[in-house]
């Protein structure tokens, strides 16, 4: 267990490895709520020792209902205060999160995983610092499959999302393409590319494939299409793998967030699931 640094009642830095390692929540929306909930609800091991957002009062008043309200910090500060960062931010603010964490040593788990792509230096920095990138698996099935068929070869992995136009809208790939999803009548092709294209042109949208492309066979040949289907209710992920030890196909159908339509419900319990295996004495998947 990672050790942290805090004070005691009587105001004296001790530090201490029976003590829960203090977790921090980068951004209070939809994802970063509900794992800053599930914290404060409790996860043996583990404490919910700040959080932060843009606008710190908003955050203070977020949290007000909170059994054991944390600290409210900028991102800079986490890792003075915190052992293991949960990233739920806009990618844009991902380094700004991410680049203190791990040169400080933390453990990051990143929400934002499609950042991490064009970022790729931060492995480095957490090498060389003793940090942690852990990415989960999100609204995603199967991670554990692909990992395992990556000790060997894969020779092709093929992802099909398709998600409500809603959940698409504000894209960068659509503003850039002029493609425009208002009064769609019929499922729509609006992507075809690589994982790393698609990170880039829906950074709020494919975190998923970014996940699927590390765990496997890289960003550049793992491929990916997008589709706006009016149709839909849930964002779906098709999955397709051939491998020289399994050939494999998946589905999700994720229920989306009230919150945000972008991303699925399951997205945040994935995060805590995650957490929950830092200090699990049982956990079950590759």
């Amino acid at each position: 267990m990672l050790s942290w640094e805090r004070r005691d009642r009587g105001g004296v830095d001790v530090t201490d490895d029976s003590l829960p390692m203090r977790v921090g929540v980068a951004g209070l929306g939809a994802i970063g709520m509900a794992v800053a909930r599930g914290l404060d609800r409790g996860i043996p091991g583990l404490t919910l020792g700040a959080v932060a957002a843009r606008n710190l009062d908003r955050a203070h008043e977020r949290i007000s209902g909170f059994a054991y309200p944390p600290e409210v910090v900028r991102a800079a500060d986490f890792a003075s205060c915190t052992d293991v960062i949960v990233e739920c931010a806009p990618a844009s603010a991902f380094r700004s999160i991410a680049e203190p964490a791990l040169a400080a040593g933390r453990v990051l788990i990143p929400a934002s995983i499609g950042a991490l792509l064009f970022h790729e230096d931060l492995i480095g920095l957490a090498e060389r610092n003793g940090g942690r990138i852990i990415a989960p698996t999100g609204a995603l099935i199967g991670l554990d499959a692909v990992r395992a068929a990556a000790e060997d070869k894969i020779a092709s992995v093929r992802m099909v999302t398709r998600k409500p136009p809603a959940s698409l809208a504000g894209a960068p790939y659509l503003a850039k393409h002029d493609i425009r999803l208002d009064g769609l009548s019929q499922p729509l092709k609006i992507f075809d590319g690589n994982a790393r294209e698609g990170a880039l042109g829906f950074p709020a949208n494919v975190n998923v494939a970014a996940a699927l492309s590390l765990a496997g066979i890289g960003p550049e040949r793992t491929r990916l299409e997008i589709w706006a289907d009016p149709a839909l209710s849930r964002n779906t992920h098709h999955i397709e793998v051939e491998a020289n030890s399994a050939r494999f196909s998946m589905t999700i159908e994720n229920v989306p967030s009230d919150e945000n339509p972008r991303t699925g419900r399951i997205t945040a319990l994935s995060l805590l699931a995650t957490l929950r295996r830092l200090t699990g004495t049982l956990t079950v998947g590759t």
